[in-house]
């Protein structure tokens, strides 16, 4: 599945022997064993909120940028176990994580890193906006277009 294989690409993989994957976001570190639906949902919804938390989103900002539902983002926060994501929640997940991994690369200080999403950027596309702000619309091509100029700024495909 191409939106699994995002997320995995994503993951600091640290112990092939056993199959087990450690997510390191944010100082922490999550132990998936193995990788299922149930899993992947836990570890979707808490790695992209930790993110999303890190750039300064709030609840509602993230409800909308996960196309969550506000009692569905409370009862994953408090029973993450519990977390069920579609497709396309799984592939904005997916954009999450590939926007952190590009700012990780392109910046080597922490604050940078979570910072940019709500400094104010003066290009074209953003025209004044933060990139959270164009994100925060829940749209899934903002999320992408955001990505695609993110990327871009490392050397990605997109440069």
């Amino acid at each position: 599945m191409f939106i699994i294989s995002l997320f995995i690409e994503n993951c600091l993989i640290l112990d092939y022997s056993v199959c087990e994957l450690f997510i390191e976001d944010i100082g922490m570190k999550t132990q998936i064993k193995p990788i299922d639906q149930r899993n992947l949902g836990r570890v979707a919804f808490t790695t992209a909120n930790n993110i999303l938390v890190s750039w300064g989103c709030s609840g509602v900002q993230i409800q909308t940028i996960l196309k969550l539902q506000k009692a569905n983002y409370y009862k994953f926060k408090s029973a993450p176990e519990s977390a069920r994501f579609s497709d396309d929640q799984l592939e904005r997940v997916s954009y999450i994580l590939n926007i952190h991994q590009a700012l990780r690369i392109i910046f080597s200080n922490p604050e940078n890193v979570t910072g940019f999403m709500s400094n104010k950027n003066h290009n074209e596309y953003f025209n004044g906006r933060t990139p959270l702000e164009v994100i925060e619309s829940g749209l899934f091509s903002s999320l992408y277009e955001v990505f695609k100029r993110i990327d871009a700024l490392r050397g990605g495909l997109w440069g």
